[in-house]
């Protein structure tokens, strides 16, 4: 008998030291949004009550600056839907920036994200910095008009949805029409988006259609001529927290 409770005795000692193990793992990292598999910084600091350690996507959060990498997903929709919702929550009338570095995903994980950011009352701001293709590239054009930036090499790529499906001729035809509907749709918003930069509508649907057609790969310095961003940021000035912006060369 003995030999069973010693038994019991060192399983239950082995389990509640991994849950305070996960515990721990949890309140460090808990807070901290889906990355992509990058490697996480953490940052260090004193204050008064003691020392302090934040991921670094936490403390950019602090500032009201949500970074959005790697493939979008349910998962990564989920984690900026919610850092959207609650710094809105925390002053709705002070801006948020949202950095992009995306190649695009799942077109209902996206749209969560851009339907989000024109429904809190906190203006966004985005910038592309490397890429937004695809989905992230709607989300780049989703920002608050005058306010959607670039930085001088990063990449722009607009297409129309990607799928696939298999089984009856019913059902392939059912996911044609849905998918049909999905580009009617982000064309539409695209088209909205877009003559925003101008002051007339430069651009009729059909204009769009062409233009999404097929993988259509763009400079900053051509995604401003054709209205996806507004204007293509360089060095961000000293003492200053606005980066100036680059007039736009020939495209080569």
């Amino acid at each position: 008998m003995n030999a069973p409770r010693a038994a019991w005795r060192a399983l239950r000692m082995a389990s509640t030291s991994q849950c305070r193990k996960l515990s721990q793992f949890g309140a460090l990292h808990g807070s901290a949004p889906p990355t992509a598999g990058i490697p996480m910084p953490y940052i260090t600091e004193v204050t008064a009550g003691g020392w302090r350690t934040s991921d670094i996507f936490s403390k950019l959060l602090q500032e009201r600056i949500i970074c959005l990498n790697g493939p979008i997903d349910d998962t990564v929709s989920a984690a900026i839907v919610a850092q959207l919702l609650w710094l809105e929550s925390d002053n709705p009338e002070k801006p948020i920036t949202m950095y992009i570095n995306s190649p695009g995903g799942e077109v209902s994980s996206g749209l969560a994200i851009y339907d989000t950011m024109t429904y809190i009352q906190s203006p966004v701001s985005t910038v592309c910095v490397g890429a937004a293709a695809s989905m992230a590239a709607i989300l780049l054009l989703g920002g608050e008009a005058g306010k959607r930036f670039a930085l001088p090499h990063s990449t722009i790529m607009v297409h129309q949805p990607l799928g696939g499906t298999r089984g009856q001729a019913s059902d392939i035809l059912i996911y044609a029409t849905q998918i049909q509907r999905l580009r009617e749709r982000i064309n539409k918003l695209a088209q909205e988006h877009i003559n925003k930069s101008f002051s007339y509508e430069k651009y009729d649907i059909s204009a769009i259609n062409d233009m999404m057609e097929r993988d259509k790969y763009l400079t900053a310095n051509e995604a401003k001529e054709y209205g996806i961003v507004d204007e293509i940021l360089s060095r961000r000035a000293k003492g200053d927290d606005k980066a100036k912006t680059e007039k736009p060369k020939p495209s080569q």
